[in-house]
């Protein structure tokens, strides 16, 4: 870079050029008359040594009209800069460049190209004015024109600048620009960077820790990232948040020792800073610490705010007049009967007797109301007749023609020849020209018979009539707002099976499901994101699955066809699934004989290796077709349903003993499911028509529940274990309470078709259920303590998003364990989400 009395020029071999272009004794004086120049204090002089001084800090002015008049005299310089700066003439000028720049011109002007900046006639015209200037004496006129050539150098030297800053852009081998460029990169990427540290040390000077920090917009990522890099992330404005020094451990000694805040200082991850916390929030950490609510000022003490009424309204469910078995006389009326039927019985009290019909003939008065009877009435209770409405345009002689009949609506009305009640018109719009082409009314005598047989079959009398409305006769229910939360909107499908999905289980921690479906595979589903995480051939129709409740395993139960398959999914806590896979690798000693009954239905096998990297872990074979697995609460007993064997259908299986079971040794008829009760030793046992409860404990029938329906489908209990839902195929859903009868307590039709799934939540009182018909109705169903009080029924919503494929719908319903979320499969191949 060439400096000429401080002011700095880039483009060290343009000027060189353009001064060797003038000749040895005229460099001389070009730098005499640079210092004379300098020296003056003239306004004109004053302007160019300022334009000099900025010419750096603006690059960008190469459209300045200013600088365009010189293009042409840049153009000849930088011709003579060739031919001058090759023959390495003595050069003033060049000689206070430094060896490095001097390198780098020579490098630059042996490989790069003028020809761009002149032409064959400007360098004859050089040519010729140098020449000349060297054979002349200096005079004054010379010394006007070198001041004018001046004016010119430093005209040209602005130009040249701007020419190079737009070279360096189109030819990056222009390396002693380049390096110009990156010293001048490096300290102002100093400055920014001295800077940026300084408007974060201001910025933490006011940080409050109760604000949520939002100085590195980097977001939710480990920031062990960013150890190799000397910041921390990027601010709002995109400049980069600084790591701050670090200090070694005598630093931190001494500054423990010495600052009093040192106890109450944190890292804060984010940005890297130290937090000093205030007294509110050393206050909260210590209430969190001693387990008390954080806000000092909330009275956990205060009076309850009942937001949902417990009183509910006691309206009868259905429209049946209660039975007399069901009225309880008082006390006071007991004693009074008690006292009448003494009295009777000692002879006191006479009742009243009978009278006794005479045989004599009966004779009425027929004319009895022509005596003056019906003409007081008339009178005194006068019945007017019934206004008919006014006549309308269509009963005109000359109706508009949109009135007159055509011959559909003539067709139609001589088609209810049979039921004239039911047309609208009771005769037909005929037009005529004028009222006098108007014949007599055809109907006139027919007419007036009828009428004259109403008044004599039909008299006008005044009854007694009690208008009921279909409204009045419905319960009043509370309004489903009041009842919230319940799923109302569907929030996410499961998209992944290549066949209709039969069932779906859900995590114990509500975390993950699954589905088995008729493609003959098992996936695994993350919940919140709709990720398949896992899919499982199984190499059979998956009728049903089940996962283990228990949550200290990670195991599924899978029915495929005649086998029962328990696999590890391999999703969760990693320690669990090895856990389970300990626990399974090795069966346990058989102490006990199996009987060959037991034998011939079920055997238990361990997992190959070419399928325990599926996650499938022991086989249990059936000999008939598995339709429904279920888990016994514990997660140690899970039963199976073959509905084709007879005595045999029902099999309870032992998995910490890998031992079988048959319960039933007659068939009680067509099994469809089984369900363990969730508190005590039940188990009930579902056929076509009756569900039957046994308590395994006394090994005896405790109850039978009577459907009164043709087929049932699914059951579900309540987890108080008092009410049992029962789905069934023709269209029905039934309530039973187990304290109250063996009779349904209510039975809702609320589906067009079959019903196939149900559910209770574990949590809310809700439950849900799935038919045919596509649709998923959502219920509430509030259960009460107290044994007085009837459950409360109400339907909340109709969810109907499922599309139908071969008269099938929704296959299964299940609720989420701690979310008033519910989950539906369907035959259309995808599995829904409601929320």
């Amino acid at each position: 870079m060439l400096s000429i009395d401080n002011v700095p020029i880039y483009g060290s071999t343009c000027l060189v050029g353009k001064m060797a272009a003038y000749g040895s004794g005229i460099k001389r004086k070009f730098s005499v008359s640079l210092k004379n120049d300098n020296t003056s204090d003239t306004p004109e002089n004053l302007n160019d040594t300022s334009d000099d001084e900025h010419f750096l800090s603006s690059v960008t002015n190469d459209e300045d009209s200013s600088d365009a008049d010189d293009d042409h005299e840049l153009d000849e310089s930088d011709e003579d800069d060739d031919v001058e700066g090759e023959s390495g003439s003595e050069d003033s000028g060049a000689s206070s460049l430094g060896k490095e720049t001097t390198t780098k011109d020579e490098d630059y002007e042996s490989d790069s190209d003028y020809s761009e900046y002149g032409s064959e006639e400007i360098d004859q015209e050089e040519e010729r004015s140098a020449e000349g200037l060297e054979g002349s004496e200096v005079s004054y006129e010379d010394e006007v024109k070198e001041s004018d050539q001046l004016k010119l150098l430093f005209k040209m030297k602005r130009t040249c600048s701007s020419k190079i800053k737009k070279s360096n852009t189109e030819n990056s081998s222009n390396i002693s620009q380049i390096t110009s460029k990156n010293k001048i990169f490096n300290k102002e990427r100093q400055v920014d960077e001295n800077e940026t540290t300084k408007q974060i040390d201001d910025e933490y000077k006011s940080d409050s820790s109760d604000e949520e920090d939002i100085r590195s917009t980097v977001g939710n990522i480990p920031m062990n990232w960013y150890d190799d890099y000397t910041h921390l992330g990027y601010d709002w404005d995109a400049k980069k948040v600084m790591k701050p020094l670090k200090q070694d451990e005598l630093d931190s000694f001494l500054k423990r020792m010495e600052d009093p805040n040192f106890w109450r200082t944190v890292r804060d991850p984010q940005t890297g800073q130290d937090v000093v916390l205030c007294d509110a929030d050393v206050d909260i950490i210590q209430r969190l610490q001693a387990q008390k609510i954080p806000d000092a000022n909330f009275d956990d003490a205060a009076p309850w705010v009942e937001w949902f009424t417990s009183e509910v309204m006691k309206t009868p469910i259905v429209r049946v007049p209660d039975h007399k078995r069901s009225f309880l006389p008082s006390r006071v009326e007991a004693r009074k009967v008690a006292k009448m039927v003494h009295a009777i019985k000692m002879g006191w009290m006479k009742p009243q007797e009978e009278k006794k019909e005479s045989h004599e003939p009966k004779f009425f008065m027929l004319w009895q109301t022509d005596e003056g009877v019906e003409h007081m009435r008339r009178i005194q209770n006068h019945i007017p007749a019934p206004k008919r409405h006014l006549p309308g345009h269509a009963e005109s002689y000359n109706p508009p023609p949109e009135y007159l009949f055509d011959k559909r609506e003539l067709k139609e009305w001589n088609k209810l020849r049979t039921a004239p009640w039911k047309r609208k018109l009771h005769f037909v719009p005929q037009k005529y020209n004028s009222l006098r082409s108007v014949p007599a009314y055809d109907r006139f005598v027919n007419e007036r018979f009828q009428r004259c047989l109403d008044l004599y079959l039909c008299p006008r009398a005044r009854k007694m009539r009690l208008t009921i409305e279909p409204e009045d006769l419905l319960p009043q229910l509370p309004n489903p707002k009041d009842l919230q939360p319940f799923p109302t909107v569907m929030s996410m499908v499961y998209e992944g099976h290549t066949d209709m999905v039969r069932s779906i289980a859900v995590e114990p921690k509500g975390q993950y499901m699954v589905s088995g479906s008729d493609d003959l595979t098992v996936k695994v589903w993350e919940i919140s994101t709709g990720r398949c995480v896992r899919t499982i051939p199984v190499g059979g129709i998956v009728r049903s699955v089940s996962w283990c409740p228990n949550q200290a395993l990670s195991l599924i139960a899978v029915a495929a066809d005649r086998k029962v398959l328990l696999v590890n999914p391999g999703v969760g806590d990693h320690l669990i699934c090895s856990k389970t896979d300990s626990l399974l690798d090795e069966a346990p000693e058989q102490d006990v004989v199996v009987s060959e009954r037991v034998k011939t239905a079920v055997q238990w096998e361990q997992a190959s290796e070419d399928i325990w990297k599926n996650g499938i872990r022991i086989i249990i074979s059936h000999f008939k077709e598995v339709r429904q697995v279920t888990w016994h609460g514990k997660g140690d007993y899970f039963a199976t349903v073959m509905p084709e064997g007879q005595n045999r259908s029902v099999v309870i299986h032992q998995l910490s003993k890998r031992r079988s079971q048959v319960p039933f040794s007659k068939s009680k008829g067509l099994v469809q499911c089984v369900l363990f009760h969730p508190v005590r030793p039940f188990f009930f046992v579902a056929t076509q028509k009756i569900v039957r409860v046994y308590d395994l404990a006394k090994q005896e029938l405790v109850k039978k529940l009577h459907s009164n329906s043709k087929w049932i489908s699914s059951i579900a209990i309540h987890p108080g274990g008092d009410n049992l839902l029962v789905g069934t195929y023709d269209r029905k859903m039934l309530w039973f309470d187990l304290d109250l009868s063996t009779k349904p307590y209510q039975t809702l039709r609320l589906h067009g078709t079959a019903v196939r799934g149900v559910a209770y939540h574990r949590q809310y009182p809700l439950f849900a259920s799935g038919s045919d018909d596509r649709s998923l109705i959502v219920c509430h169903g509030m259960v009460y303590n107290d044994l007085l009080q009837n459950p409360l029924i109400v339907p909340l919503k109709r969810l109907s998003n499922h599309e139908s494929y071969n008269d099938f719908g929704i296959f299964d319903v299940i609720f989420h364990p701690t979310q008033p979320w519910v989950f539906s499969s369907g035959a259309d191949k995808t599995i829904r989400l409601y929320t």
